[in-house]
């Protein structure tokens, strides 16, 4: 196939998603006026779940489109596609069974042929960490995995269709469930293959580590990316699952969990597309510094309050807005040394390497005061270059010439480009030029 073909039939499929999430929305929004019986998922809780998965297939789209020959894409192309028409069966079947009854065909035959969408994007789930970010499996080794969750999903497609009972994502009877001992059986089959598939992703995300470990480059970056996000993701299940959505709203919840896939999804682009990929090392470094700073300001905006409003009822008998203008002022005039105070805290704690040189490069400024002799602050730049080698990565190049006994013998020491730029700039501040 043509890159120009992939592409086109990529943009195709991306639409198949994003027009059976349109599909939902219409429905949902015509049915507003009609309450919904119990049972049913409620209609916000519809349109967050939706607004959530519109991602995916436009990620799988714009992967496969551009890197037609990775299959990681279509992966996710393929995720997108079966959790966009699998968000269509509860509005479907809401609309078709409460809201204008007998208004649109055949409600539980349709609302049954979505849900093997379900097994479509739960088998693709472990393939979105084993094949990231080349498209091929980490090793040999891994054929087992890739295998087994195979072979366990052909096998759910053949069962599901028959399952008895409700179809799960909607109250409505399976018209194709078979009953009986039999429909007992299908029903431990296709449970026990599920959860055989949600284990697999275990041994999916070590694959990932491992690969971390061997990776190097453009790939480690990739990686770094996506575990950003999906810790994010990650963290959102494990609150979901110590019942910490208890503590906020449930529209709430649900935007938060929609906003972290969405971070998963802007990830996954950036690290398969390469856009601003080395910005990863900032986003880490800043996501500890300004959730510390944040959460510090929060602390001391609510003690000052509540400190400012007690000395004010003491004194005058009442409550004053004066505590809350005190108490912004002082938030407003604490940021900026809190924030550098924490940044020095994390780098000094976490990025030691970087924070070593940052410190021998300001000290090497600061010799550019009082230091005349350009041949002396020439050799003590390439002395610099060994330590920047064990600190970060490689990015600009420094070349002097030697002295009149080693002429000819010229050297490059390489430093980092930024530090590089901000030490001759605070340089150039030091000396007035």
């Amino acid at each position: 196939m043509s890159h120009r073909a992939a592409a086109r039939l990529a943009w195709l499929l991306c639409a198949v998603g994003l027009l059976s999430l349109a599909a939902s929305l219409l429905l949902i929004f015509l049915g507003l006026s009609t309450a919904l019986p119990a049972g049913w998922t409620p209609r916000w809780e519809q349109v967050i779940s939706a607004v959530g998965v519109i991602g995916a297939p436009i990620l799988g789209g714009l992967i496969a489109s551009r890197r037609p020959e990775n299959p990681y894409g279509w992966v996710w192309l393929g995720f997108g596609v079966g959790f966009s028409l699998l968000q269509l069966r509860e509005p479907y079947a809401a609309y078709a069974l409460v809201v204008e009854p007998g208004s649109l065909p055949a409600p539980r035959t349709v609302v049954g042929v979505l849900g093997m969408a379900w097994i479509v994007a739960i088998v693709l789930l472990p393939f979105l960490l084993l094949l990231f970010p080349t498209g091929r499996l980490p090793s040999r080794r891994w054929r087992f995995v890739a295998w087994a969750v195979v072979t366990a999903g052909a096998v759910a497609m053949i069962l599901g269709p028959f399952r008895p009972g409700e179809t799960g994502f909607a109250p409505s009877q399976n018209p194709f469930g078979v009953g009986g001992s039999a429909g007992e059986a299908i029903i431990s089959v296709i449970d026990a293959i599920s959860w055989f598939i949600l284990f697999a992703v275990v041994p999916s995300a070590l694959s990932l580590v491992l690969r971390y470990r061997r990776a190097s480059g453009v790939e480690r970056q990739q990686i770094k990316w996506f575990a950003f996000a999906a810790t994010l993701v990650g963290a959102t299940i494990v609150a979901d699952m110590l019942s910490v959505d208890e503590l906020l709203d449930e529209a709430l919840w649900d935007l938060l969990d929609a906003v972290s896939l969405t971070a998963l999804y802007a990830a996954v682009g950036v690290a398969i597309l390469r856009h601003r990929l080395y910005d990863i090392d900032v986003v880490v470094n800043r996501t500890p510094v300004y959730g510390s700073l944040t959460a510090a300001l929060v602390l001391i905006y609510v003690a000052s309050v509540v400190s400012l409003q007690y000395v004010f009822r003491v004194l005058t008998g009442s409550e004053s807005q004066l505590a809350v203008v005190v108490s912004t002022l002082a938030i407003a005039a604490l940021f900026g040394p809190l924030r550098s105070r924490i940044q020095a805290f994390i780098d000094r704690r976490f990025y030691r390497r970087k924070y070593d040189a940052a410190r021998t490069l300001e000290a090497f400024a600061l010799r550019l005061r009082d230091e005349t002799d350009l041949d002396r602050l020439g050799d003590e730049l390439v002395e610099c270059g060994p330590r920047f080698n064990r600190s970060t990565s490689l990015c600009g190049c420094v070349r002097r010439e030697r002295s009149e006994k080693r002429k000819g013998s010229a050297k490059c020491e390489k430093i980092p480009r930024e530090e590089f730029r901000n030490a001759f700039r605070n340089a150039m501040e030091t000396v007035g030029t």
